[in-house]
């Protein structure tokens, strides 16, 4: 199973967007599953209201900092890699979903969806895997 169909698994069984991507790269990232899941749950629906950042992508940028943070906490020195990781999954996932707000992927105001939450979740594993290589 690749971590698309992973990840739509995860979804399947009732993880939302976020858990169900970031908990496909528990492997990866070397972190349990339940810590993962943990985690990733207030980023769900959009940050809980469809208002904010759709899950899927949120489980990226999370991604990020388990992949490339130093981790130092007296004198962090790898902030700006990891925000240029993250700028470029949310230009990449921008492109290829048509915008980054939960609200707007489901077409609230507009009842136009841009993007299916499975479809989502597919952007977001496509993205980690193209920009961090997971």
């Amino acid at each position: 199973m690749d971590k698309k169909e992973l990840a739509i698994s995860y979804h399947d069984q009732k993880y939302n967007c976020c858990q169900a991507v970031v908990c496909s790269f528990a492997d990866e990232t070397g972190i349990d599953k339940e810590t993962l899941f943990k985690a990733g749950e207030a980023f769900g629906l959009g940050m809980g209201g469809m208002e904010g950042t759709c899950g899927a992508l949120s489980a990226g940028v999370m991604l990020a900092g388990f992949k490339n943070s130093d981790g130092n906490l007296s004198d962090p020195a790898t902030k700006a890699a990891t925000y240029k990781l993250s700028r470029e999954m949310v230009k990449r996932f921008q492109e290829k979903t048509g915008s980054t707000v939960c609200k707007e992927l489901k077409g609230i105001e507009t009842g136009k969806v841009l993007c299916s939450c499975p479809d989502c979740i597919k952007c977001g594993v496509e993205v980690v895997e193209e920009v961090l290589g997971l």
